[in-house]
């Protein structure tokens, strides 16, 4: 049995940020990393796109660990016991801990038919089945309209492989982006060759030697040779639960992290503060700053970072403009652009309460931290007020107003 002062289950993202995170504030005490994965910690935003576009390889996704990290990689934890501050390993070994954090992450949504045969895209493996199967030419239905979806379509498109896309809504990424904007993607992905099948449901996949067929709700049958889904994740509480911890959509913790078990430190849920929208959940920036925050005990990060829920997500890139999010965004909000409708740049703003919660931007690159203090401090006022969220040149793509024929949103 091997007692580790610090003690991390979960070898993700957010896992690597607390290891890093301990080691700023102790330098010598030995953190046990527990990780289902048989792979180091790595980046997974690069899986569905820089790995593909040939800018990031392989090896320059790990993420580095600091010293006296003691790693079991390929190993599950099959029982916590909170009360002897010990847990047990799938091979049956035993540890006990000074301090754990519970960095679980979430597993892949499935459907209850296709077995095998579908690959629910999320981990490094995932990504080399994937790209074996493009590089042998196969042919794909990608199953989900969200950012994953989306992404690893354009990105076995851009490789040259047939691909259908598939999902329920009526647009891509219809959750987070206004209707115009969505329905701009969903041409562009068109015009870029693949087929886009809005407002349709999966409800069978067969599998046969030749391939796969997908019927559709309306009685299509789709055939491929492979299968992809990106339907969203189910937050992993299994082992929290058995350990009698809170749970809802997540594990409940406080606003510094900590469960109701005060040797437990688990980043999940922050039921008393404004939490991501679901497409920023798996955002890079998300996992490695709770990470951090999570990791040190008795730490003195700032209150107000902690409480700051402001991360990036980049978004669809199949159109020739690249955009990134930040802070919360739901499609249902009141959003508005304020500038020129005819610049080539824009960013939109989501409001809720009156409030701007989120920072959508297109092509914008170099306002970030302007768009950090938007959502921190500023609201929405009159459109004629001074006082008003201004980032520059403000707008909606000029190539998007020439498609929808509209002058933009709403204003403030």
């Amino acid at each position: 049995m091997t007692h580790y002062p610090y003690l991390i289950i979960g070898g993700g993202m957010t896992g690597a940020a607390a290891a890093n995170g301990i080691r700023e504030l102790d330098d010598s005490g030995t953190i046990g990393l527990i990780s289902a994965e048989p792979e180091p910690p790595y980046d997974r935003p690069p899986l569905s796109k820089k790995l593909w576009d040939g800018k990031k390889q392989i090896d320059e996704i790990y993420v580095k660990l600091p010293g006296n990290v003691q790693p079991h990689f390929g190993r599950r934890v099959v029982a916590l016991d909170p009360a002897a501050r010990a847990v047990t390993l799938d091979d049956g070994a035993n540890h006990t801990y000074g301090r754990l954090l519970l960095a679980t992450g979430g597993d892949p949504r499935r459907l209850p038919f296709g077995g095998d045969h579908v690959n629910y895209y999320r981990t490094l493996a995932d990504y080399r089945a994937l790209r074996a199967d493009a590089e042998r030419g196969a042919s794909f239905v990608v199953i989900g309209g969200g950012f994953i979806g989306s992404e690893v379509a354009a990105s076995l498109r851009k490789r040259g492989n047939d691909v259908t896309l598939v999902f329920p809504e009526a647009a891509i990424c219809n959750r987070v982006f206004p209707a115009r904007l969505g329905a701009y993607l969903n041409d562009t992905y068109r015009e870029k060759g693949v087929e886009v099948l809005a407002e349709s449901t999966v409800t069978d996949i067969e599998v046969g030697e030749s391939g796969a067929t997908v019927t559709l709700d309306d009685g299509r049958r789709l055939a491929a040779d492979r299968v992809v889904a990106g339907i969203g994740i189910e937050p992993d509480v299994t082992l929290a639960r058995a350990a009698g911890l809170g749970v809802d959509n997540g594990i409940l913790v406080d606003e510094r992290l900590q469960t109701t078990q005060p040797a437990s430190t688990p980043p999940a849920t922050w039921p008393t503060t404004p939490t991501p929208c679901w497409a920023c959940a798996a955002a890079w920036s998300t996992p490695t700053r709770r990470g951090r925050w999570a990791a040190p005990p008795g730490a003195t990060w700032p209150a107000r970072a902690r409480r700051t829920a402001i991360y990036p997500c980049s978004t669809p890139t199949c159109s020739s403009w690249g955009m990134r999010l930040w802070g919360s965004a739901t499609a249902g909000w009141r959003w508005s652009r304020i500038g020129r409708r005819s610049s080539s740049k824009g960013v939109l703003y989501y409001m809720q309460d009156g409030r701007v919660r989120g920072v959508l931007m297109i092509d914008v690159w170099e306002k970030v931290d302007e768009a950090r203090k938007v959502i921190e401090r500023r609201r929405c006022r009159r459109h004629n007020d001074t006082h008003r969220p201004n980032l520059g040149l403000i707008g909606w793509p000029r190539a998007m107003l020439k498609r929808s024929g509209t002058n933009g949103g709403r204003r403030c």
